[in-house]
């Protein structure tokens, strides 16, 4: 089967602070560097590097060649990237503190100018039981949607950057939700519902060191985290969703899909940067090996 990912692509300027800056504060930083990003991108590369076929859907503009290059390296499919014209390729900022924790300033430039035509064209060529991934960076969400499950297709939402009136849309056209645990309070308040209670089929809640919730026909099941000492939270979830939608598409029950991702997302909080270092399966096989996690997945 195929992934078809409606999301985001970045040029991601990483800066090392020895603490993410108060407001008001100036803080000299100890490193810069540039990786491929956005979280659609990310999870385009985590689902690819996890052996799912991945077509991505998205936009750059002409200074974003470079990163549409790197996501065919990568193994995506990139035929329905557009590079528009008129639009500049997003950017994001981001500050790593010593600890590992992050502050992100997003310009989504591009991410939010992708042509409907060309998500139409793209799920045109999908067949029923493919995934149509999608997360908050984008615009084309709800009527990619509505397309996908007409035509019979599975809808995964990762709900970040978290937007309430956004997420409630699409709440009632998916199968699987993904969110953190500060994302899961936001969408109480906002809802008034808990993840139980939201009517998706499958729903996964992030607990960072405290691991996964999976609330599902069968109940709420948790994952513990692998521990690992972390040195950059960035991309981790995205890695996390994307290895959970390879492991679906492969046909792994839910509970196999979660345990790989959740060591995926183990190996990359040990590593800087974004999509550039997202772990494959023989980084998860040689984790295994080292540090005894055979049982994981």
């Amino acid at each position: 089967m195929t992934i078809w990912n409606l999301g985001s692509i970045n040029a991601d300027f990483v800066y090392r602070v020895p603490r993410i800056p108060a407001p008001g504060e100036t803080l000299a930083s100890t490193g810069r560097q540039t990786f491929l990003g956005g979280k659609g991108a990310n999870m385009s590369v985590a689902a690819a590097r996890a052996a799912a076929r991945v077509v991505h859907v998205g936009a750059v503009g002409e200074d974003g060649r470079w990163a549409v290059e790197r996501l065919l390296e990568y193994g995506v499919d990139i035929r329905h990237v557009a590079i528009l014209q008129d639009q500049a390729t997003a950017q994001a900022i981001i500050a790593v503190d010593d600890a590992g924790e992050n502050s992100i300033i997003l310009y989504p430039a591009a991410n939010r100018a992708i042509p409907e035509d060309r998500i139409g064209a793209a799920l045109a060529e999908a067949a029923t039981g493919d995934w149509l991934l999608m997360q908050n960076e984008t615009n084309g969400q709800e009527a990619a949607a509505r397309m996908a499950r007409d035509m019979g297709l599975r809808v995964a939402y990762a709900a970040a950057p978290f937007d309430a009136k956004a997420t409630a849309r699409l709440l009632p056209l998916i199968d699987l939700l993904v969110l953190n645990e500060v994302e899961a309070a936001q969408l109480r308040e906002a809802t008034g519902k808990g993840p139980a209670d939201l009517g998706v089929t499958d729903v996964l809640v992030t607990l960072g060191p405290d691991g996964v919730e999976w609330i599902g026909a069968e109940g709420t099941r948790r994952f513990p985290a692998v521990p690992v000492e972390a040195v950059d939270t960035t991309g981790a979830g995205d890695t996390f969703t994307g290895y959970v939608l390879a492991g679906l598409d492969r046909g792994m029950p839910m509970a196999q899909a979660v345990g790989q991702a959740t060591l995926a997302a183990a190996i990359m909080v040990t590593r800087h940067g974004t999509a550039d270092v997202i772990p494959d399966l023989a980084d998860l096989q040689s984790f295994r090996g080292a540090d005894g996690q055979a049982g994981v997945s």
